[in-house]
């Protein structure tokens, strides 16, 4: 079992669902973050600030900005990382700075709490 935790940007959080759910992983956890990468400014302030945009030169200010993301957990069997992995760039892939994160980390174990089940018996994707 693996956990995948990506970090996407909040307008792909829906498009995201969808690809998930038609690849046959309906299961995941999803939750509000802010944060920043190594860039130092986020380019649709920087284009709303040389519009004469006042609320986006006002927030180019000094400092960097920390950036309102989505933070979405999955854990898979081994067998459907991939597939995960996969849709997850596919939908939010633009090419452009901030596209996000994907993190892959080992998983022990799972046990469902209603049944008892344990390790991929639990997870609601299995094969």
């Amino acid at each position: 079992m693996k956990e995948v935790m990506a970090i996407i940007r909040m307008n792909k959080m829906n498009q995201t669902k969808r690809a998930l759910a038609d690849a046959g992983i309906a299961s995941f956890t999803a939750r509000k973050v802010i944060g920043r990468g190594k860039g130092k400014v986020d380019y649709l302030l920087m284009k709303g600030a040389e519009a004469g945009c006042e609320e986006a030169i006002v927030q180019l200010g000094p400092g960097p900005k920390m950036i309102p993301k989505r933070m979405l957990n999955l854990v898979v069997p081994d067998d459907l990382v991939r597939c995960v992995v996969r849709t997850i760039i596919d939908v939010n892939q633009t090419g452009h700075p901030g596209d996000g994160k994907i993190f892959v980390m080992p998983v022990l174990d799972a046990v469902r709490v209603r049944t008892g089940e344990i390790a991929d018996a639990a997870l609601d994707e299995t094969l």
